[in-house]
């Protein structure tokens, strides 16, 4: 890994986990609103933020009150949505519809957020799914014109070297 592309995804990293820890009582738990979801839009337009993004995921994680089940769920959950993103690339033109995509990918695989707050919590599984789906829904909803008007700005492509 280059030297500009390391210090990138730390930079990234450092944004995740600055945003995620400043509205803690909301970034875990039934009711979530991790408002540092949004960078996962990154992967829209290079594939490399990828290490950022779970960097920070990793860290966050670290801090929650859920101890090793959200390092587990946590990050896996954010593999899994980030990889099918990633892969769906090749199917789908243009940000937005990708953007659009990726969020209705992370939205459904909040069911295994909605596992991990039933083995801790004993929460009901469902109810815990919609929630914490609607959570992210809403996110990475409003991130989408948020990570556009960055792009514009700042050129996401070529932040990040190839």
């Amino acid at each position: 890994m280059k030297v500009k592309s390391m210090a990138t995804s730390g930079i990234i990293a450092a944004l995740y986990i600055a945003v995620s820890l400043l509205i803690a009582p909301f970034t875990f738990g039934a009711l979530q609103f991790r408002l540092s979801e949004m960078f996962n839009h990154l992967v829209v337009f290079n594939k490399k933020y990828i290490v950022g993004i779970l960097l920070g995921v990793f860290i966050t994680n670290l801090f929650s009150p859920l101890g090793m089940y959200d390092l587990f769920f946590g990050l896996g959950q954010s593999v899994l949505a980030l990889g099918i993103t990633i892969f769906a690339k090749r199917f789908i033109n243009g940000h937005v519809k990708q953007m659009i995509f990726g969020t209705l990918v992370f939205t459904f695989t909040m069911f295994l957020i909605a596992i991990e707050l039933h083995l801790v919590f004993d929460l009901p599984f469902l109810y815990t799914w919609l929630t914490v789906a609607v959570g992210e829904l809403v996110v990475m909803g409003i991130g989408i014109p948020i990570m556009l008007a960055l792009n514009k700005r700042i050129n996401f492509n070529k932040l990040i070297e190839d």
